[in-house]
C-alpha cells in the first residue's frame, strides 16, 4: 500500500502527458496511444491505472458539463474526447497485458515444474475451458518461450518442437476439415466402409508427420486404437505434442464447422454432438492403450479428454435426455462407456461431470445395465444439486423413474418422476416438465398393467398425463422428449388394447427418433410396432419391423434386442422356413433403406445367434 500514492501520481502524470501531446498534435494516431500504455502501465498495477483514469474522466466530464465559458468549455472538451481515446486504448492494452501476463504465468508454472509435471501443467495452462483461453497463435509464442529456457532433448525443448509442428500440421490440414464430405455419398459421419473414404482417410494423406498420419490410417481402417498405442514405445514427447495439438484443432474445427451450419440446425448440433463424443473416446482409447506400456502419455491423454467433455457440457445441445448412439454401436460403445468410465471416476465432483454421468447412465440403461445406470444417475443426481445445476438434477430424477420402470419398481418410479415434476415446474424448466409428465403416466400404466383387476378408467389420467407431456414437447419444438412421449403413449395404448392407436404413436415415435438420432428409442418403437403388428395378424408388417428393431437394438448392444429376435422365431415357425424368407425378401427394398444391405444380409446371422443363445 506504501507504494500506492507515488504509483497513483505516476499515472497521472503519464495520462497528462499523452492528453497534451494529443492537444499539440504530437499524437496522430491511437496506435501512438496504445503503444505507450503498454510500455508504461505494468500488469500487475492495471487497477490503479484504471481507478486514476477513471478518476480523470468523470472531473472533465463534470467541467465539461458545468464550464460557461467557450472557450474553457472547448478545451475541457478536448481533454475529454483524448481521455476517451486513452481509455479505448487501454481496454485494448489490457488484453494485451492479460494474455502477455498469462504466457509468462504459463512459463514461470512449467519452467518450475518438474520434468514428469511439465506436460500436464502445459495442457493445463493450454485448455480451452481456462477463462481466458490462448488461441493458436499465442502457444506457438509459449511453445518459442519454452525453447529459450530448454536445453537440447529437454522436455521442455519436445514441448516446443511439438507445439510448432503441431501448429504446422494444423494449419496443412485445416483446408482440408470438410472437403471428405462432398466426396462422399452416404451420410455424413465417422463410421462407414473401412478404407480410404471418410475424414481420417483424407487427413492422413494431407499430414507430413508419421505419427499423426499413423494414428488417422488405423482410425480409417477401424482397427484398435488402444493397440496401436501399445506399440508407441519409443514415441518422443515432440511426437506426441505434434499430435495433440493436431487432433484438437481438428475437433475444434469440426465443432465450429457443423455449429455455424444454418440449413439445417438440429442435423448440425447432432453433427457436433457425434464430433464431441467421438474425439473423447478416441482420447479414452489413447490413454487406455499408452497406460498398458506405463509411460505419461496415458495420463495425459485423459486429461485432454475430461477438457473435451468439459466444454462438451457446457454446450446448450448437450443431450441431458440422449445417449451415446449416435456415434457408436456394438461392441464399440461397450468400450467408450468402460474407457469414459475410468478417468471420470478420478475426476473432481463438478457441474460437468455431473452432466457426463448422466450421458453415460442412459446409455448404459439402452444396454440393459440398469444396476450401473442406476449408479450413474444417482451420482449425478447428487452432484448436480450440489453445483445446483437444476436442469441436470431434474433430468436425472427422470431417467431413475425410467430405469426403476425397467426394473419393475413402479412406486419408486412414480416417485421419481413425480418429484421431477415439482422441481421442473418450481424451475421453469419445460423441457423437464414434459419428460417428467411422460415419465409419470408412463410409470402409472405400467404399475396398473402389474395389477390384473385395474379398470379401464384407472389408464384414463396417466394417458392425460402422457397427452400432456407430448403436447408440451411439441410446443418446444423437443425431438428428443417428442420421440420419448410417442413411445410411451404408443405402448400405452397397446397395454390397454387401442391397437391402432398404438401403431400411430409408435411409427410417428420411430419416425421423430430417427430426426434425433436416437438409435435406442428408435429400436423399442419398431420392437413395440412388430407386437402390434403380431398381435393382428399384419404378419408382413411384423416381420419388417422386428427385424429392423433387432438389428438396431443389437448395433447398441441392447438386451432389448431379444424380444423382436424372440417375435421372429415365432414367425418363422408360424409361416414356415419358405413364407417367412418370401416375406423377408419382399421387405428387403425397405429395410436397407433403414440399415442398409450390410445390415439386411446380418439379419439371417442374428437370428442364428439368437437361437443358440436360447
Amino acid at each position: 500500500m506504501s507504494d500506492s500514492p507515488s504509483l497513483h501520481d505516476k499515472y497521472l502524470a503519464l495520462i497528462d502527458e499523452i492528453v497534451e501531446a494529443t492537444l499539440k498534435g504530437k499524437i496522430s494516431s491511437a496506435e501512438q496511444v496504445y503503444q505507450m500504455l503498454l510500455k508504461n502501465v505494468t500488469v500487475d498495477t492495471g487497477e490503479v491505472f484504471e481507478m486514476v483514469l477513471s478518476d480523470r474522466i468523470n472531473s472533465t466530464q463534470q467541467q465539461v458539463d458545468s464550464e460557461k465559458d467557450d472557450l474553457k468549455q472547448a478545451k475541457a472538451t478536448r481533454i475529454l474526447r483524448a481521455s476517451k481515446t486513452i481509455q479505448t486504448q487501454w481496454q485494448r492494452a489490457e488484453e494485451q497485458n492479460k494474455t502477455r501476463g498469462a504466457i509468462a504465468s504459463a512459463i514461470k508454472e512449467i519452467t518450475t515444474s518438474t520434468a514428469d509435471e511439465q506436460l500436464a501443467i502445459f495442457l493445463r495452462v493450454t485448455d480451452q475451458n481456462q477463462k481466458n483461453p490462448l488461441n493458436l497463435q499465442e502457444i506457438q509464442q509459449l511453445g518459442k518461450s519454452l525453447s529459450q529456457y530448454a536445453q537440447a532433448e529437454s522436455n521442455l525443448q519436445e514441448i516446443a518442437n511439438g507445439v510448432i509442428r503441431g501448429a504446422a500440421s494444423w494449419q496443412r490440414l485445416q483446408e482440408h476439415l470438410v472437403s471428405w464430405m462432398y466426396e462422399r455419398q452416404e451420410s455424413i459421419g465417422f463410421g462407414g466402409v473401412p478404407g480410404e473414404n471418410g475424414p481420417w482417410a483424407t487427413w492422413a494423406k494431407h499430414v507430413k508427420s508419421e505419427f499423426p498420419a499413423a494414428l488417422f490410417r488405423t482410425l480409417a481402417r477401424e482397427e484398435s486404437v488402444v493397440e496401436f498405442a501399445e506399440k508407441q514405445k519409443t514415441l518422443t514427447m515432440g511426437d506426441w505434442v505434434e499430435m495433440a495439438i493436431a487432433l484438437q484443432y481438428i475437433q475444434r474445427g469440426l465443432v465450429n464447422w457443423f455449429d455455424q451450419q444454418p440449413y439445417n440446425i438440429k442435423a448440425g448440433s447432432k453433427l457436433s454432438i457425434s464430433t464431441f463424443l467421438t474425439f473423447a473416446v478416441i482420447w479414452s482409447y489413447l490413454a487406455a492403450g499408452f497406460r498398458t506400456i506405463g509411460n505419461i502419455y496415458g495420463d495425459a491423454c485423459s486429461q485432454i479428454m475430461l477438457q473435451i467433455l468439459r466444454t462438451f457440457s457446457q454446450r446448450q445441445y448437450f443431450p441431458l435426455y440422449g445417449g451415446l448412439f449416435a456415434s457408436f454401436s456394438g461392441s464399440y460403445l461397450r468400450d467408450a462407456l468402460d474407457y469414459l468410465d475410468e478417468p471420470l471416476r478420478r475426476a473432481e465432483g463438478t457441474q460437468e461431470k455431473a452432466r457426463i454421468l448422466t450421458l453415460l447412465g442412459y446409455s448404459q440403461r439402452a444396454m440393459g445395465q440398469y444396476a450401473r445406470a442406476k449408479g450413474f444417475h444417482q451420482q449425478a443426481l447428487e452432484i448436480a444439486r450440489t453445483a445446483e445445476d437444476r436442469s441436470c438434477e431434474i433430468a436425472n430424477l427422470n431417467h431413475l423413474s425410467r430405469v426403476c420402470v425397467e426394473e419393475k419398481d413402479y412406486s419408486e418410479a412414480i416417485d421419481y418422476s413425480q418429484r421431477a415434476l415439482i422441481l421442473s415446474r418450481q424451475a421453469g424448466n419445460r423441457t423437464g416438465e414434459a419428460n417428467a409428465l411422460v415419465n409419470l403416466g408412463y410409470s402409472e400404466v405400467m404399475e396398473a398393467q402389474q395389477r390384473e383387476d385395474a379398470e379401464p378408467e384407472t389408464y384414463e389420467m396417466p394417458i392425460n398425463y402422457l397427452q400432456q407431456g407430448l403436447k408440451l414437447s411439441e410446443q418446444l419444438g423437443d425431438i428428443q422428449s417428442k420421440a420419448l412421449c410417442l413411445s410411451s403413449l404408443g405402448i400405452a395404448y397397446q397395454v390397454i388394447g387401442e391397437s391402432s392407436k398404438a401403431i400411430q404413436n409408435l411409427e410417428d415415435g420411430f419416425n421423430t427418433a430417427q430426426v434425433s438420432g436416437d438409435l435406442y428409442l428408435q429400436g423399442l418403437n419398431l420392437a413395440n410396432l412388430a407386437e402390434t403388428n403380431y398381435s393382428l395378424a399384419n404378419f408382413e408388417r411384423a416381420v419388417y419391423t422386428a427385424c429392423l428393431g433387432m438389428y438396431l437394438l443389437n448395433q447398441i448392444a441392447s438386451r432389448e434386442w431379444h424380444k423382436p429376435a424372440s417375435l421372429l422365431t415365432i414367425l418363422q415357425r408360424q409361416l414356415g422356413e419358405e413364407g417367412f424368407q418370401k416375406i423377408l425378401q419382399s421387405s428387403r427394398p425397405k429395410i436397407i433403406t433403414v440399415i442398409g444391405v450390410d445390415g439386411y444380409d446380418y439379419i439371417p446371422q442374428l437370428l442364428e445367434t439368437y437361437g443358440n443363445e436360447k
